[in-house]
């Protein structure tokens, strides 16, 4: 279970049901080599992200967010695992087409080899449409640690003293 922290600024279009988190990166994202595909803003600190509202926090808040494991592990084999053995796969049918076609091993294994490689992209685009909807591939939202503090720029406001 992979957590990070973040503030809610807003709700998701579904109500409170999912809310709209940024948050900072944090050193386990410098090890990453998927750190520059996130939604970063800006010089690249902060992240956006839609989550699961299972704590029922509000705009403002500074929560906790819960990404399954094993939901992280599957989505890293689709995107880097999954191309490079498809493009194997093309290159190994490749060769073997050339063999009994007795035409040029290479030619054939490197055009088989990248069309897999390209129909990969395709299935991993059309894989991720599917799971963006299933809730185990999205963070939750699982504690909140407490209001946001208000900003230099709110203005104050003072009551009166009786």
């Amino acid at each position: 279970m992979a957590t990070e922290e973040g503030i809610v600024f807003k709700l998701g279009e579904a109500g409170p049901a999912t809310a709209w988190v940024k948050t900072t990166r944090s050193s386990a994202c410098e090890g990453c080599s998927s750190r520059d595909a996130c939604h970063a803003e800006g010089g690249g600190k902060e992240m956006e992200v839609e989550a699961i509202n299972t704590a029922r926090a509000r705009v403002g808040d500074r929560i906790v967010l819960n990404i399954k494991t094993s939901s992280l592990l599957k989505a890293t084999f689709l995107l880097y695992v999954f191309p490079i053995l498809a493009m194997i796969a093309g290159a190994l049918l490749g060769q073997t087409v050339a063999g009994m076609r007795g035409s040029d091993p290479s030619g054939l294994s490197a055009l088989f080899g990248f069309l897999f490689f390209g129909l990969a992209f395709i299935t991993i685009r059309i894989v991720g449409r599917f799971l963006s909807k299933d809730a185990s591939y999205k963070p939750e939202i699982i504690k909140i640690r407490g209001a946001r503090p208000p900003s230099a720029d709110a203005p104050v406001q003072s009551g009166s003293v009786s």
